[in-house]
């Protein structure tokens, strides 16, 4: 949170007066900014959960899809930190939310941000879902690369298919005043116990600054292949289309 001194006129008027009356008198100090908070908070409403590029509800044959979304962040001065983000989903018989948790360790390393964790996904009603990756990222301007590497012996219900890997590159650059460009590609590798097909995922959209911690974002977001994998909500409709989304994000 930005601290700005909304009454520095109104002081500086007061100030004045008071050296003209009594010039021995000294103008009282500002006060010094609050520390930020180590927790922060986040609540979004999306348009559509996709996940790697697939719908996470397959209720509708629709794109609006609309998910609630949020979770908590809380980052220690080492470096260390530990979050929650949760969201509604509709793609499991028996279950309505999607529960992660994640923890990690954040550094430098010459002009590098590392970051280096763990996340577990968490399906309540439906553990066949559950899956936890590994995951290391680096950051070098405005580019971000991250590799996740399953962990657990499944994967979001594929049996099986530990070592299964994700690789990401993504881009963010304030391009305006208040207002971010986003893009990113990424490919999904099964693990070779796996039968699926291999698939790339991509973004490409922008996000702008409404003020207070408020932002709203859209992205058209979509994936390459469909595998055997890959739901289909109708017969025909995959859960990979290509799909604007929209969002409206509140940070605390």
């Amino acid at each position: 949170m930005k601290f700005v001194p909304a009454q520095i006129a109104l002081a500086a008027a007061l100030s004045l007066s008071t050296a003209v009356v009594l010039a021995q008198t000294a103008a009282p100090a500002a006060p010094a900014p609050a520390a930020a908070s180590p927790m922060s908070f986040n609540l979004s409403l999306a348009s559509n959960y996709k996940f790697r590029g697939q719908d996470q509800a397959q209720n509708k044959t629709t794109a609006f899809k609309p998910a609630l979304q949020g979770g908590v962040d809380y980052a220690f001065d080492s470096g260390f930190y530990l979050g929650n983000w949760n969201s509604t989903v509709n793609w499991l018989a028996d279950n309505k939310l999607e529960i992660d948790v994640y923890g990690g360790y954040k550094f430098k390393a010459g002009a590098l941000d590392l970051d280096v964790g763990a996340l577990a996904y968490r399906y309540p009603g439906a553990a066949m879902a559950n899956t936890t990756e590994a995951y290391l990222g680096a950051t070098y301007g405005p580019v971000t690369a991250k590799y996740s590497r399953t962990i657990s012996d499944g994967y979001f219900g594929i049996l099986d298919a530990k070592g299964t890997g994700y690789f990401s590159l993504a881009f963010a650059q304030e391009v305006a005043p208040k207002t971010t460009f986003k893009a990113s590609v990424a490919k999904t590798v099964y693990a070779s116990s796996v039968t699926a097909a291999d698939y790339v995922d991509y973004s490409i959209g922008g996000a702008y600054d409404l003020g207070d911690g408020l932002s709203a974002s859209a992205a058209f977001v979509g994936a390459n292949k469909k595998s055997s994998y890959t739901f289909v909500v109708d017969g025909t409709k995959s859960i990979n289309k290509n799909t604007l989304v929209l969002m409206l994000t509140k940070a605390l």
